[in-house]
């Protein structure tokens, strides 16, 4: 049975789509493969987001031509949309496939392989991805920000039916999963392209309706259109993780009119507290981007002193990246030097931010998945992203469990299974 692997670079968008994938595949006689270095076909979905994300994926690819010179490698992603040439002359490349193929991939990779319709075997697509399900419920984006190659890449917004979308989650939960991650390139305008029109929270109270004791976690939301009834429901239900993560990129309003999303910072700081005073102990994330062009040393400090004010429990911090064919690419750039300064200094407040929140952490008991087992114990994901080390933990991968936080350090949390 000829062997695929898959290795996914940006979005968890990407990550959903492996995780069809997988299936697809496994019905058309492909057995889906947890080490490159061994398969006969390697998928790489890429992303182009920034410059290094650019970079991650060639050195990817070269490292795998090397590594396992008899690969076939396919690639497809948003690098792929955006530059298909440039990846096709790589080495071992053999296809490079736009969006539009993504429904076709088990069929292009059945064929590259030349494998028949085949019974499933042994090794199941949930090898790699048995801990948690993800389900990708829209693509693509309307917006147009000036920093931002997305929408020329994966098109305008489209959103998969609820009815399409709740039948997925029923039929994951009916596997096993107990999490299962919601994921689109803007998951907060879920609905608004449907007739009748829908939205993040009609998907949310139909997909808790239907998929019983499931969790559900949420992948980045647009603070622009997360209003006080989405923030209630998410703040309130047990099915939501507690886990919210927000695309705010700054705060300086020069900055955000030059990056062409308009909103007042003052919005910002007011859905923070909302979601901090509803769930008090929920993550609290963003992503911001530091170097967009025209950010003065005083714009800088402005985010920095508000991201260290608020009540964000961690950063994403990215350096601004130029992507051809945007608007701000053709701006005058920062010196590379100052860019990564500031980027290193809103690292080092994000981990400040990080540890803080995982030592107010102890004491608490929480719910978690199973994420691996390690011998007699394991390491879970809490319902607000705490990956955690558990001794003597018994239950099965997939499984929720109730864990106490003993311990919170620099870069590892430690816990113990509740009974």
């Amino acid at each position: 049975m000829p062997s695929f692997a898959v290795r996914n670079f940006g979005c968890r968008v990407n990550q959903a789509e492996a995780f069809a994938w997988a299936d697809a595949c496994r019905e058309r006689g492909l057995r889906l493969d947890g080490e490159w270095e061994r398969s006969d076909i390697v998928l790489v979905n890429s992303c182009t987001l920034t410059g290094r994300a650019d970079r991650d994926v060639r050195k990817f690819i070269r490292t795998v031509a090397r590594a396992n010179p008899a690969s076939r490698i396919v690639v497809t992603g948003c690098y792929a949309e955006r530059a298909p040439a440039e990846l096709a002359a790589m080495p071992n490349v053999v296809a490079v496939l736009p969006q539009s193929a993504k429904d076709r991939i088990a069929e292009r990779l059945a064929e590259i392989a030349g494998a028949g319709t085949a019974e499933h075997g042994e090794a199941g697509p949930d090898v790699l991805f048995r801990r948690r399900a993800f389900l990708k419920v829209q693509d693509g984006c309307d917006d147009r920000c000036a920093f931002c190659v997305i929408p020329s890449v994966r098109g305008r917004s489209r959103s998969v039916p609820l009815a399409a979308a709740v039948a997925e989650a029923k039929r994951l939960a009916g596997r096993g999963f107990r999490e299962i991650v919601l994921a689109g390139i803007h998951l907060s305008s879920y609905g608004q392209d449907l007739e009748p029109r829908s939205s993040l929270l009609s998907l949310l109270r139909a997909l808790e309706e239907a998929a019983g004791s499931v969790r559900l976690r949420l992948s980045s939301l647009d603070p622009r259109l997360t209003d006080e009834a989405l923030v209630a429901h998410i703040a309130a239900s047990p099915a939501v993780c507690p886990h919210f993560h927000l695309s705010l990129q700054h705060v300086s309003p020069s900055i955000l009119r030059s990056m062409g999303r308009a909103v007042d910072p003052g919005a910002y700081a007011d859905l923070l507290a909302s979601l901090r005073s509803r769930a008090p102990e929920a993550a609290l994330g963003a992503d911001v981007i530091v170097g967009f062009p025209g950010e003065t040393a005083a714009a800088f400090a402005e985010l920095e002193d508000f991201l260290d004010a608020s009540p964000l429990t961690y950063v994403h911090a990215f350096p601004y990246s130029p992507r051809r064919g945007t608007p701000a690419a053709a701006r005058p750039a920062l010196p590379p030097a100052v860019v990564t300064e500031r980027a290193k200094s809103l690292r080092r407040l994000s981990a400040s931010k990080d540890l803080r929140f995982r030592r107010g952490l102890v004491g608490r008991e929480l719910e978690a998945v199973v994420i691996r087992r390690t011998g007699r114990g394991a390491r879970v994901l809490t319902g607000n992203g705490v990956d955690t080390a558990v001794r003597d933990c018994r239950a099965p991968e997939r499984e929720l469990v109730r864990v106490a936080i003993l311990e919170a350090l620099p870069g590892r949390t430690e816990g113990e299974g509740v009974p």
